[in-house]
């Protein structure tokens, strides 16, 4: 993490060739880069993976989701920001395990316009992540049966951005690298008092840097109609809406 530092803090033009960035300098550069990286975790197209932590239903209404949660992101990370996706899967009364896509609700004022949030059924028709701090907290509706469905939400990955020191050594793809170091040179400058100038590469580059991790990152999900359109709607008394 230091080299990433110390070549930011030459591409932003704070040192020069040869010379040896202060202590304060490189604990500045590391603050930053971590800053970074916690924003750019929020950004779908900077992300490289998406996770799925499945759970067993217990009958409960929501489920806390962050490090050492009931869905348990890891240690050191933050709770997720949004909810990519979610289905559950039945694990009795089949051969076979069946999946069940569930309809994401954006908004806590979705959540709430349903009339009957504790009716317990299955298999399931919608799923609500509270970002609430510093757990969330995940609503699957109706609520899974306990022991008879296992609910899957797919989050974000959590990327790296906690290093105990500026020389921890940390693992990310390969096309990473170069974005971050560019990317933190840019943010570096403003504390430096240093602005862009005619003809500045660093911008561009800083740029296209990025534009590499969206084109890599980027994932297009099938256009899905819905079921008002396709079909004559019919009305859920519970949920007060068509499906």
């Amino acid at each position: 993490m230091g080299d990433i530092c110390r070549a930011s803090l030459k591409e932003c033009g704070a040192i020069g060739v040869g010379q040896t960035p202060l202590a304060e300098d490189i604990n500045d550069a590391w603050a930053r880069l971590q800053w970074m990286l916690m924003q750019w975790e929020r950004k779908r197209w900077l992300v490289y993976h998406l996770v799925t932590i499945p759970k067993v239903s217990t009958g409960a209404i929501s489920y806390s989701v962050g490090p050492g949660a009931d869905f348990d992101t890891g240690t050191g990370s933050m709770r997720p920001g949004r909810l990519a996706s979610c289905f559950i899967r039945q694990l009795q009364g089949s051969q076979n395990s069946v999946d069940y896509w569930l309809e994401i609700l954006n908004s806590k004022e979705d959540y709430n316009r349903i009339t009957l949030k504790s009716l317990v059924a299955g298999p399931g028709e919608a799923a609500f992540l509270d970002t609430d701090w510093p757990d969330a907290r995940l609503y699957v509706w109706p609520v899974p049966q306990p022991f008879v469905y296992e609910i899957h939400p797919t989050f974000y990955m959590q990327l790296q951005f906690q290093f105990a020191t500026p020389s921890t050594v940390f693992n990310f793809p390969f096309e990473y690298y170069n974005a971050m170091m560019m990317n933190l040179a840019i943010r570096l400058r403003p504390k430096y008092r240093m602005g862009t100038y005619q003809g500045d590469p660093l911008p561009g580059m800083a740029k296209d840097s990025l534009a590499v991790l969206r084109g890599g990152n980027t994932q297009v999900t099938r256009l899905r109609m819905p079921n008002t359109v396709r079909r004559s709607g019919q009305y859920n008394i519970f949920s007060d809406r068509p499906y």
